[in-house]
């Protein structure tokens, strides 16, 4: 696919099969990080839809969207809110549980981080089942913010997750997609 500028981003995202089970095709993103001009144009590709739309922060969800939340936070002038996994935050924090395959976990955030109306861009590197986002999405509603938009480098479109968004009222930016699991 290629992107505004011509550049072709999804050359750039290795393939690794099997992992990390059986039947999966993991979509690896550090060779596109590891690309001076991959990573510059993904960052690019994110901000540029919001260049001037009115945010307040950028939050990105553990770890991937650390990299591109901070990059992106950057080239838009505004501040970055992280989202991490339980008992990673060192001050008060409130939390959002989400369902995984066999389980829960948590994400959280800094209970100050995000005042009522804030305007929060979220950014991860993938979006696939959507659960993540979608607690993401929830924590940042809880602590009063808006999520302006959620964006990522790719979209899994088979398995639901940006339309799970979507139904929920969040204006989804992506990349790059994958067909397929």
């Amino acid at each position: 696919m290629d992107l505004r500028n011509g550049f072709d981003i999804k050359r750039y995202i290795r393939t690794i099969p099997d992992y990390p089970k059986k039947g999966i095709l993991f979509r690896d993103i550090t060779t596109l990080l590891a690309n001076l001009h991959a990573f510059r144009a993904a960052v690019d590709e994110l901000a540029w839809p919001f260049l001037k739309a009115e945010i307040d922060y950028v939050a990105g969800i553990e770890a991937r969207g650390f990299i591109l939340g901070g990059a992106v936070a950057h080239v838009l002038g505004r501040g970055f809110v992280p989202i991490r996994k339980k008992g990673k935050l060192p001050y008060k924090v409130i939390g959002q549980d989400y369902a995984l395959e066999y389980g829960v976990d948590t994400i959280e955030i800094h209970a100050d981080a995000v005042s009522r109306g804030d305007r929060i861009l979220l950014i991860d590197d993938l979006v696939a089942t959507g659960g993540t986002a979608n607690a993401a999405i929830d924590l940042i509603r809880k602590s009063g913010g808006e999520v302006v938009a959620a964006a990522f480098v790719i979209d899994l479109p088979d398995i639901g997750g940006s339309k799970l968004l979507r139904d929920k009222g969040v204006k989804i930016h992506t990349l790059v997609s994958f067909e397929g699991h």
